[in-house]
């Protein structure tokens, strides 16, 4: 895909992702709608994967340790071919579904990891990670996390533990959105700095525009490069991406629109929050 082509899946996933979220009546908005598209590079652009043989042992591995926020997850695996458009549009959080509210490993292929509590995920990929070096396996392994995770003990165990092995296939993408579910990150557990905390465990870290795509895969391409240590990439994001009263609001971490706000949210994706006018607009 163009960059430009997948400037309109992202905005196609979040289309799906609002109307998923409405038709569960439960689940989270703001993070999902934030990580669009940063999940959109991953599966478009970045990762090495295959819907059609998604056991591939050489396949890249992508652990997601914010489980709040899979709702964006499943929207992207629909669009990438793992799972019918309307399961995933209709079967969010219903009782025996694969889509449960929380990843669960192995109700989809690609779902590496079980993520319930938070603060978790990044030691489960650095332990992938490490076993997979013993291995002499080739694949890259991600983890998405949220920035509140940092306020974890277990969170900088990991970081400690892959800045000290050098594990250079770890990829660690933290959505910056400095919003947390009772709050702004820097009002209820500072993080700042956090890229230098990282450079002082023995991490590379690139900043990026959590919304620019091309800054997104350029940067995934440089932490591929880099095989000294493990790479950070900060993606500052604006929770809520895209629906105007959502955007920078924490009180959307864990609520979903009702059908009114839907039907205003979807008309703001569609129509670039006004800027596309059609011809009885």
């Amino acid at each position: 895909m163009t960059i430009r082509q997948m400037e309109r899946k992202a905005n196609a996933i979040r289309q799906d992702l609002v109307t998923m979220l409405t038709a569960a009546g439960s689940g989270h908005s703001a993070g999902p709608l934030g990580m669009a598209d940063v999940f959109t590079a991953l599966y478009f652009s970045v990762l090495t994967h295959d819907p059609k043989h998604p056991d591939d042992p050489e396949r890249d591995r992508l652990f997601l340790s914010n489980g709040h926020i899979c709702p964006i997850w499943y929207t992207t695996l629909a669009h990438a071919g793992y799972l019918p458009r309307r399961e995933m549009l209709t079967t969010l959080r219903t009782m025996g579904s694969r889509l449960q509210g929380h990843p669960h490993r192995k109700a989809l292929p690609p779902i590496e990891n079980p993520a319930g509590p938070l603060g978790q995920g990044l030691s489960q990929a650095a332990g992938y990670a490490y076993a997979a070096r013993i291995d002499h396996a080739k694949f890259q392994v991600y983890c998405v996390l949220s920035d509140g995770e940092h306020e974890e003990g277990q969170t900088w165990e990991a970081i400690m533990f892959a800045g000290k092995h050098r594990l250079a296939s770890i990829t660690a993408i933290v959505d910056r959105n400095n919003i947390q579910i009772d709050g702004y990150t820097e009002d209820i557990m500072p993080l700042e700095p956090l890229r230098a905390k990282y450079e002082a465990f023995n991490w590379h870290v690139i900043e990026v525009d959590g919304h620019n795509m091309e800054e997104i895969i350029d940067a995934c391409s440089l932490a591929k490069a880099i095989v000294e240590k493990p790479v950070a990439i900060l993606a500052h994001t604006i929770p809520g991406k895209g629906v105007d009263f959502m955007e920078f609001d924490y009180v959307w971490h864990g609520k979903p629109p009702n059908s009114t706000e839907a039907r205003d949210a979807l008309h703001q994706l569609r129509t670039l929050g006004g800027r596309i006018v059609g011809e009885h607009e």
